[in-house]
């Protein structure tokens, strides 16, 4: 069975209702790690890598349900595959577990940061990466499909904006590099965003 939401008219039905909640690790692990108190480098002397209770998945404005599905996805990353298309304006991304449970969670992620992405409403993940600052200030400009077919978990976005397109771009490929390696491609990002300052 194939389910179709087209973003525009879902905020349109459903505003402020985070209900569709979806993929960022079809579109997720998220956003600013500077001046605002949160991302790759905030972690020293909280725990970051401890892969038991994953404190570093929680966030200043995440909900505790937000933060179990990201702690869900990196402990069954293994069941996780990932295809990305980069398109001329954007990104298609098919994302799929060969667990159920897993794949409900992914579906239920993306859904929801898509969501937040489009009202603006930072989650503020301790581990998000800094390049989704950008979709967190000016998410309007983003235009999102989410379709879970027999495929998988099948995301379009795209954007009129250069800068935005760019930044999809590079959040699918974090993405893709989470769902392959799990938490140890988050430890090597955060060693490289402690580099650059």
């Amino acid at each position: 069975m194939t389910r179709r939401l087209l973003y525009a008219a879902a905020f349109a039905t459903t505003l402020g209702v985070a209900g569709l909640a979806g993929l960022s690790l079809a579109q997720g692990m998220h956003g600013p790690a500077h001046g605002s108190g949160h991302g790759f480098v905030h972690g020293h002397g909280f725990g970051m890598h401890d892969e038991t209770n994953m404190p570093g998945l929680r966030g200043e404005n995440a909900t505790q349900q937000e933060s179990a599905e990201l702690a869900v996805m990196f402990r069954n990353f293994d069941t996780i595959t990932r295809e990305v298309e980069n398109l001329p304006n954007g990104i298609r991304t098919v994302t799929r577990s060969s667990d159920p449970e897993v794949m409900d969670v992914l579906v239920s992620h993306a859904v929801g940061m898509i969501d937040r992405v489009g009202r603006k409403d930072d989650p503020k993940i301790f581990i998000q990466s800094p390049t989704l600052d950008v979709f967190f200030l000016r998410g309007d400009e983003i235009r999102s499909e989410v379709e879970v077919t027999d495929e998988g978990l099948v995301v379009i976005q795209t954007s009129d904006n250069p800068v935005m397109v760019e930044a999809l771009q590079v959040h699918a490929a974090e993405v893709t590099d989470m769902a392959d390696r799990g938490m140890a491609a988050v430890h090597d990002m955060m060693m490289q965003q402690q580099r650059r300052h």
